[in-house]
């Protein structure tokens, strides 16, 4: 397709999938079979969808919520809002009654379209408290609020005559709201137009363009609300009219690659960990001479890549190891995979040789929901692993004076939903603040330093606010100080300075209180702090909550440089005291 002249992401799919026609194009797993979507019938249920949108009152840009596990629905879904002249909202569907209001309320939209009643469970009484026009609902669901339950079916077949008008879009309209969590901690709805994913789409095709694209094959594994999905493993393939399979989940995605058998995957390095500690174990205990000569594999090829001699005996061994390892591990992806694709958070450098060495290429990417989100990846001709690549074709990225990365082109977002002052800051002159420190190599090449932004990104991507969990913990009375911990890592764990007085009180009847040291190891104390904790967890998102904690009965002060004059917690100092501390919490 011609990027280029691409008037709107609605025009993109009902051009492609009219091309692909009566051929397979979005699968998924029902009682055990995969099951698929023709291009004909993904198109003609978006265009249904679209005049359903219209009749219940949907007008040019209004907002619409979407809430469902990744199936076919969801595009069909994403796109019928586009088509309608809306604006669609991907809700998580890790959200809880709080998260859902907020965004409901914050994007004003005027309706949800929701999979069934587990997601419904939380997001319905937002949605009537929220004051929502109606819900679609693709599957029945019980419900006796105020708000208007529309079924999927019979939209679509009360307007199956439909035929999509969508003359009036342009690249410059808000084709979504991706919802992120920022400094302040309440998630910010960012405006990304149709032309910025578009945009995203076409530096992809180039990034990816000398793999040799043709009929590829997708496997989908994370939420379609993450911008990154949204994108790289929704949009793009579309954009190339590539097949798209919908992962069972985390516990069957080994089996789904290998009935599957994609060409291209994206995920997040959480899943690329999990992949390599699930690889190693199984070497493990075959144990003998296949571990001896996996591990020999691993360490060829990392010598290799990191252009460091082999021995002539290495040389020799390479490709008969290629033979008995390489190929069998290929297998285990499906025999066919051409590239995996990391972004979201960084990759460990262990991680990517690890595959590499393997002959399992992954890119390493980067960007922010805040560029749509792409903005740059590492090459399949040339992959440094410890960068994020070059910039995509139409991005410009330059160094700031302190560091900071600053990204230019269409793939801009066009600001933050009702947030003109925050907006303001992010975006000068055209330039996106990133909020990351790095530089540019002498093949400009982007390598990440360090992050400005008080922002955790844990190994699955997503971003969260710790000043936001941290200010819900202090307000308890079993505690005083918070220091929320989980950059890079796969969950939450915490810092916690118990209240004085609660502790005097509680110490009175139980322990020595003039014992600290005892007291923070202290069972009983510790299953009161822990009870406060379970009860903001139960106000959080999955992921957000706190895993495990570590108490610490030393306030965070001024003088001993744990905190600023302004009297906010310097999270370098506090990790630099207490780091093996926090590292231990993830042994337990």
């Amino acid at each position: 397709m011609d990027y280029d002249t691409c008037s709107s992401l609605a025009a993109m799919f009902f051009d492609n999938t009219t091309e692909i026609g009566n051929r397979p194009f979005l699968w998924s797993k029902e009682n055990g079979e995969w099951i698929s979507v023709s291009g004909i019938e993904a198109r003609s249920e978006a265009s249904a969808l679209s005049s359903g949108l219209k009749s219940l009152g949907l007008r040019s840009g209004d907002r619409v919520a979407l809430a469902s596990e990744s199936r076919p629905e969801w595009l069909i879904s994403d796109i019928a809002i586009m088509a309608a002249g809306g604006i669609s909202v991907p809700l998580y569907t890790t959200n809880q009654y709080s998260d859902h209001l907020h965004v409901l309320k914050d994007s004003g939209a005027i309706g949800a379209i929701i999979s069934g009643s587990t997601l419904a469970k939380n997001l319905l009484p937002a949605a009537v408290d929220a004051g929502l026009n109606f819900v679609i609902t693709m599957e029945a669901i019980e419900h006796s609020g105020s708000v208007d339950i529309v079924r999927w079916e019979k939209l679509i077949a009360d307007n199956k005559a439909a035929t999509p008008n969508i003359d009036g879009l342009s690249r410059a309209q808000t084709a979504c709201l991706i919802y992120t969590s920022g400094t302040g901690g309440a998630p910010k709805g960012v405006m990304l137009s149709h032309g910025s994913i578009i945009s995203n789409c076409k530096g992809a095709y180039q990034l990816l363009l000398a793999l040799g694209l043709d009929q590829e094959i997708f496997l989908s594994f994370l939420p379609l609300s993450h911008s990154y999905e949204h994108t790289a493993g929704l949009m793009f393939p579309l954009s190339i009219k590539a097949q798209i399979y919908y992962a069972e989940g985390a516990d069957k995605l080994a089996a789904n690659m290998v009935e599957v058998r994609p060409t291209i995957m994206t995920a997040v390095p959480r899943l690329y960990e999990t992949m390599h500690s699930r690889i190693l174990r199984g070497i493990q205990q075959k144990g003998g001479l296949s571990e001896k000569l996996f591990m020999k594999t691993v360490s060829i090829g990392r010598k290799k890549y990191q252009g460091h001699s082999t021995t002539l005996v290495e040389a020799v061994l390479d490709p008969l190891l290629t033979k008995l390892v390489r190929r069998k591990v290929a297998a285990r992806f499906g025999g066919r995979l051409k590239a995996m694709v990391s972004g979201g958070a960084p990759l460990n450098f262990e991680i990517g040789t690890f595959f590499k060495a393997l002959d399992v290429e992954l890119l390493q990417g980067y960007g922010q929901t805040e560029a749509a989100p792409i903005i740059s990846c590492n090459l399949p001709a040339k992959n440094k692993i410890n960068s994020v690549g070059p910039p995509l074709v139409g991005v410009d990225v330059k160094i700031a004076e302190d560091g900071e990365i600053l990204v230019k082109g269409e793939l801009v977002m066009q600001g933050y939903w009702n947030l003109q002052e925050q907006t303001d800051s992010a975006v000068q002159d055209g330039w996106l603040h990133t909020g990351d420190i790095g530089q540019l190599d002498e093949d400009g090449f982007l390598i990440i330093t360090d992050r400005k932004k008080d922002i955790i990104v844990n190994s699955g991507g997503d971003n969260i606010s710790p000043q936001r969990i941290e200010g819900l913990l202090t307000m308890l009375p079993e505690i005083s100080q918070a220091m929320v911990y989980g950059d890079q890592k796969p969950n939450l764990v915490a810092l916690i300075v118990p209240d004085p007085e609660f502790t005097t009180n509680w110490g009175k009847g139980n322990v020595n209180p003039g014992s600290a040291g005892q007291l923070a190891e202290d069972e009983g104390f510790r299953k009161k702090i822990a009870e406060a904790i379970d009860r903001v967890n139960d106000t959080l998102s999955i992921v957000e909550k706190i895993r495990n904690f570590a108490i610490v009965m030393e306030e965070f002060t001024i003088d001993n440089t744990l905190m600023t004059p302004s009297l906010k917690i310097r999270r370098h100092k506090i990790i630099e005291l207490y780091g093996a501390e926090l590292e231990a919490l993830y042994l337990r």
